[in-house]
């Protein structure tokens, strides 16, 4: 049984306001949170209390978020919009930097270097990542080979088939020369027979 439509409007009782406050900033930020998961998006959530008390959610930096906002909107003036400009790509540029040192750090991990850093919660992470990789490969290799044995298994089958059609040909063939040589020593021996 579904939920009845809440009719919007001021909750008088400021008890009932605060809870519902409270759950529904919960469920905008979880929301925010699974928009920036699933579609990779860049999302800045700002959520002011009425007691004046400040929630925030972001996927990356606040402050680059805004001021790409604030580009996109017009909202910053023109000399200014250089200097923010510089500061957004100053941060994506560092972001990215990081991404990258990140990555490398883990392509290290996966190559068994560089672990003294790490605890046994990572080590096994890891190690499950890892198995769970060693076991796609191998999977994908068992389907190439598979393919591969069932191309020349066909192919064996095709090329069986030929040989027996080319032994066929080549037997009626010998067995039409013999009968031909047969017939023609045949002819021979009357020949001979009729001259003595």
């Amino acid at each position: 049984m579904g939920r009845g439509k809440v009719e919007l409007k001021r909750i008088e009782n400021p008890t009932n306001r605060q809870v519902t406050f409270s759950k529904r900033r919960n469920g905008l930020l979880k929301k925010a949170f699974e928009l920036s998961v699933l579609c990779d998006a860049e999302v800045a959530l700002l959520v002011f209390s009425p007691s004046g008390k400040a929630y925030q959610f972001s996927s990356h930096d606040i402050n680059r978020i805004i001021t790409r906002y604030k580009i996109e909107a017009g909202i910053t003036k023109s000399d200014e919009q250089g200097i923010t400009s510089m500061e957004v790509w100053r941060n994506e540029i560092e972001e990215l930097s990081r991404t990258v040192e990140t990555l490398e750090a883990r392509e290290k991990h996966f190559a068994g270097e560089n672990l003294s850093g790490l605890g046994m919660k990572e080590l096994k992470q890891i190690e499950r990542q890892l198995r769970v990789g060693v076991e796609r490969i191998r999977a994908k290799k068992r389907r190439i080979v598979m393919e591969h044995i069932n191309y020349l298994k066909k192919k064996h089958k095709d090329l069986q088939e030929e040989n027996n059609n080319l032994q066929k040909k080549l037997h009626e063939l010998q067995e039409g020369n013999t009968s031909t040589i047969i017939l023609e020593s045949d002819a021979t021996c009357r020949l001979f027979q009729r001259i003595e």
